[in-house]
């Protein structure tokens, strides 16, 4: 692979991310405090969203593989198609309707509309790497870059997103330390611009949503003229595709799939937690209102800077030894709760952004071991790549939409009122626990799942001479 299909493949995942990001920092954020959607409704709103591109994950790989090649190949007539659809809910998702009664179906169905379509680019985007190189050193690398260029989309959308709203809330009355006579009436004072001015609302938001739709159409064109798809190198003229059901039972029947998907679902929902209440973290719970995108944006340049670093690590010492990289969040994570203090935060961004990239970059390095390993079981196969992609997009994103759907409840359980400057002690105490404890047990359970998973750098060369010989 030349560098600059390595790139151009890498670039056309990050809108994707630049989108996403955007959506896990501030989404939660901006149903409560400026749409003022109840807790309750705004957990509704992630949840079923989350649910809906998880369910069009399976449904997306069945009519894939029933897809048949092109003059530009299988997946990336996919692509294409749904990149426009894609911006203009992504657009919507973030306008304020000027009626109120209706908003939480508004934001339902355009949020859903958003999930189902990005895993429609997703689920053959991720596939694609499968068919540009036969070689696991070149994939590996392949991957490294784009999880490079997608944590990068992970950061500029945030950063887009966080310069440009930023300003819908801070509140000029909401200070950091209250005054000596404060009274239980500051605590309910309301932290959000007033909603009659829509340029605290509607411009800023359109703006944001405007910019990173424009990234979209600038991704999948580079996408488009750079990468070039290979047909199925190792399949015969003879083989059939293997039917989609069939395949999925053969998939979850497979060991070290199930093993990575079960490891990395818990591992991917703490993260996920993360980043969905990191935001409501800072401005409620450690007093750090006037830092959070700044924190945010600490965490991704270090994720997007350490992710070439995991690579050379995890070709020296083997992917499974990197894993342990992920733990490293944990206890700097729990000092955060227990001692909110603006070094320390920023000392933990940078950790945490080290952890996320391991995070990021595992589980799409080993899947296509995986996949090879299926491969030598099933010789006189094909078709099964999108079915392995698909479904494991599929449990990643159900484990997270159920992980903020109850995190967004247990905010409507204990009390969360939209925009008010001080929240009460259990709100408080809830988001300590969102960020530090949960986050914590999850990544651990993950790791020690981990630790069976078979495939190791042996099998890997073993496999790839193997597959050699079937070539």
């Amino acid at each position: 692979l030349s560098l600059c299909s390595k790139l151009c493949y890498a670039i056309g995942g990050a809108p994707n991310q630049v989108a996403g990001s955007a959506a896990s920092f501030f989404l939660q954020i901006y149903l409560l405090d400026i749409a003022h959607i109840t807790p309750f409704h705004a957990s509704l709103v992630l949840f079923i969203g989350k649910a809906s591109g998880a369910v069009t994950d399976p449904v997306a790989g069945f009519f894939i593989s029933k897809s048949r090649w092109t003059k530009i190949g299988r997946l990336m007539p996919w692509m294409l198609a749904c990149t426009p659809f894609t911006v203009v809910s992504y657009f919507f998702m973030w306008y304020l309707p000027p009626f109120v009664s209706g908003r939480v179906a508004w934001y339902l169905i355009f949020y859903c509309l958003f999930q189902a379509l990005t895993t429609l680019f997703q689920v053959p985007y991720s596939a694609l790497t499968m068919f540009l190189s036969t070689d696991q050193k070149e994939r590996d690398s392949a991957t490294a870059y784009r999880m490079t260029m997608e944590v990068l989309g992970t950061l500029i959308g945030a950063a887009l997103q966080g310069q440009i709203v930023a300003s819908a809330h801070v509140s000029h009355h909401c200070t950091v330390n209250p005054p000596a006579n404060t009274t239980d009436s500051w605590h309910d004072t309301p932290s959000f611009p007033d909603p009659s001015d829509p340029l605290s609302h509607q411009v800023i938001y359109m703006i944001a949503a405007g910019v990173i739709g424009g990234v979209y159409l600038l991704g999948i064109v580079i996408l488009f003229l750079g990468v070039k798809e290979k047909d199925d190198p190792y399949a015969l003229n003879s083989d059939r595709a293997i039917p989609f059901c069939k395949g999925l039972g053969l998939t979850m029947k497979h060991g070290p799939y199930v093993k990575l998907t079960a490891s990395f679902l818990l591992i991917s929902t703490a993260v996920q937690l993360e980043q969905s209440n990191f935001v409501l973290f800072c401005t409620y719970a450690a007093d750090l209102r006037n830092h959070f995108q700044y924190l945010v944006v600490t965490i991704l340049v270090s994720a997007a800077v350490s992710i070439p670093i995991w690579q050379k690590f995890l070709q020296r010492f083997g992917k499974k030894c990197t894993a342990c990289g992920i733990s490293w969040m944990i206890p700097f994570a729990v000092m955060l709760v227990t001692i909110p203090n603006l070094i320390l935060a920023y000392f933990v961004a940078f950790v945490s952004g080290l952890s996320i990239a391991a995070s990021l970059l595992l589980p799409w390095s080993m899947l296509p071991d995986v996949v090879d390993n299926f491969r030598l079981q099933n010789p006189h196969r094909k078709g099964h790549e999108t079915i392995f992609y698909s479904s494991y997009v599929f449990f990643t994103k159900m484990s997270a939409g159920i992980g903020l759907g109850i995190s967004a409840a247990g905010l409507e359980f204990t009390g969360y009122k939209p925009g008010i400057c001080r929240q009460s002690d259990d709100v408080i105490l809830t988001l300590k626990i969102l960020i530090g404890a949960v986050p914590a047990i999850l990544i651990l359970v993950g790791l020690f799942i981990l630790l069976f998973y078979p495939i190791t750098e042996e099998s890997r060369k073993e496999t790839k001479l193997a597959l050699e010989m079937l070539r």
